[in-house]
């Protein structure tokens, strides 16, 4: 049973949700005022994948000496950034904060909406929902992760010296990189989400594992086809990079749908 004892009107539920939101409102901009003071830290994160001596581009440069396979060499390349409007670079501070901010009290927004709606559930809802929030979490930490070390980094170094002629050089904007850093880490994020979705159709009888190992094959066409829609390098390498895991997610999710079906 759910354990609130006591009912609230309408008016109390708006002034608890004034309260939560308040509450949550106070989080994000204490951590993005820390952020936007530590500007070089915050940057140095952020900027890190278009250095050529990032860890990721180091990680395959070993990988290339040890197997002699040349194509995911990374070569040493400069792409500077530049800015084209006025306040451009300091809105772009702005948002980076507020970024920072939302982020790092996630755990905490999480929390505070779910002590908002948790008296309207039952203890079984409560267990699922617990279990679905953190789960979700993580899987989606772990897409934004994959993306800033593996995904954008080889997305950046393949576009940003990608010529169609010497005399054509690349001029990137900071604004494009920040749009282009976020998007990914915004697909990887949902994508990774793939089993608690799976979960859910689950749940309500719309999957089963009988389906998803049947069209197994299909499956596999389609991952690679987003993986080389995400990451349009020249190099399979790179690409199996980003194909391996979402298809390992589709081989987790089977095992989800198998075990909420029994």
């Amino acid at each position: 049973m759910a354990k609130a004892e006591t009912e609230l009107t309408f008016w109390d539920h708006l002034e608890e949700l004034r309260r939560v939101l308040f509450r949550i409102a106070i989080a994000v901009i204490g951590v993005m005022v820390v952020a936007f003071c530590f500007k070089k830290p915050l940057f140095d994160i952020i900027l890190a994948p278009k250095d050529s001596n990032f860890i990721t581009y180091r990680f395959f440069y070993k990988i290339a000496e040890l197997f002699g396979v040349t194509s995911i060499s990374p070569e040493k390349f400069d792409i500077p950034l530049i800015n084209t409007q006025l306040a451009s670079q300091f809105l772009i501070h702005m948002n980076a904060a507020l970024y920072a901010g939302v982020i790092v009290s996630s755990p905490y927004i999480i929390y505070q909406l779910f002590r908002f709606v948790s008296p309207a559930l039952y203890d079984n809802e409560k267990r699922y929902s617990l279990r679905i929030i953190f789960w979700g979490y993580i899987l989606f930490i772990s897409g934004v992760l994959l993306n800033y070390f593996v995904i954008f980094p080889l997305t950046f170094r393949f576009l940003g010296t990608y010529q169609v002629s010497p005399e054509v050089e690349n001029l990137i904007t900071l604004t494009s990189y920040m749009d282009t850093l976020m998007m990914l880490s915004m697909m990887m994020g949902i994508v990774f989400e793939l089993p608690i979705l799976c979960w859910l159709f689950a749940k309500l009888g719309f999957l089963n594992s009988k389906f998803m190992n049947k069209y197994r094959r299909h499956a596999i066409i389609i991952i690679l086809i987003v993986a080389a829609i995400i990451t349009p390098t020249s190099d399979i390498f790179t690409l199996l990079m980003v194909a391996m895991p979402i298809y390992l997610l589709y081989e987790l999710s089977i095992k989800v749908v198998r075990a909420t079906s029994k």
